[in-house]
């Protein structure tokens, strides 16, 4: 009976995910062109015309999106400062917002995201990929992240996991994104982005408690792009081989990865290395913002 109820809700959640209408060929590629159309649209209504956006260095981002090399991923990794980040962060002017085939992929929350089939429809129309809180790195939804990277795609994520609206410096990295980064085939680009400013046009507790109905205008909007972290991942891989095991930490159960070998205690110190070499690149960037706008 346990089985079959586990069975069941897996494929409740695979029926309200709705992977098939993220393909690219769904209906002639039609409904996802109109839906790139329409909030390509409000990210550059709400970026480039209702609220002041300056973007520094927004020509390596242009750059790796447009014309980087067939068949090497692209990984961008962002703070989190609202629930409008994404899409408003590609509203500046000069972005192919619209373009639905240079568009990015980009993890979601499950539980907001994809609440119900129409919503799983819409958003999965805009490349999202749904991740269910708690449910780890090697989730299902983890691998069809990991598809977009084989491919040669752009994936964008919010390392920290949630939002955050406050000055504080970037928290502690989850390990998805690093491990996406150490299972591709290829070793995608990794491009850091730090925004400051989406917290006040969508702030979290500003209407009776709650956010505003609609995204707040004459706000004023900073993001910067840095340049590619760079990662030796052979001789990061060979070191993390060589972690010795602790039988006290706690295990969850991971697949060796193939074919370095590499076991979960190494693993796990390689997830936390990268993470907070990211997390380091990100605190930099994030200390430019504000000194930017201090003068």
């Amino acid at each position: 009976m346990e089985a079959s109820a586990e069975a069941g809700a897996a494929a409740a959640a695979a029926a309200r995910t709705l992977r098939w209408a993220g393909r690219a060929g769904h209906l002639g590629g039609v409904p996802r062109a109109a839906v790139f159309a329409a909030v390509g649209a409000f990210a550059k209504a709400y970026a480039s015309l209702l609220n002041t956006t300056t973007v520094h260095n927004a020509d390596a981002l242009l750059r790796l999106v447009s014309s980087r090399a067939p068949g090497t991923p692209l990984l961008t990794v962002s703070n989190h400062m609202s629930t409008l980040d994404d899409p408003l962060m590609w509203g500046f002017k000069g972005f192919p917002t619209s373009d639905a085939k240079l568009g990015r992929w980009v993890l979601t929350a499950e539980d907001i995201c994809f609440k119900n089939v129409v919503m799983s429809y819409m958003f999965r129309l805009g490349k999202c990929i749904p991740i269910t809180r708690g449910g780890g790195i090697y989730q299902e939804h983890m691998n069809e992240a990991l598809d977009v990277l084989k491919n040669g795609g752009w994936l964008h994520t919010f390392p920290e996991g949630k939002i955050a609206q406050d000055d504080h410096p970037i928290r502690r990295l989850k390990w998805g994104t690093a491990s996406l980064i150490v299972r591709a085939p290829i070793t995608p680009i990794v491009l850091p982005i730090v925004h400051s400013g989406f917290e006040k046009v969508m702030p979290e507790k500003s209407f009776f408690g709650r956010r505003p109905p609609v995204p707040l205008c004459s706000k004023k909007i900073d993001i910067i792009v840095g340049e590619p972290i760079e990662f030796d991942m052979p001789s990061l891989k060979q070191e993390a081989s060589m972690v010795p095991h602790d039988s006290s930490s706690e295990r969850k159960g991971w697949p060796t990865i193939t074919p370095d070998g590499l076991d979960e205690a190494a693993q796990r110190w390689l997830y936390q290395k990268m993470s907070d070499k990211v997390q380091s690149v990100m605190e930099r960037l994030r200390k430019t913002v504000v000194n930017m706008k201090q003068h």
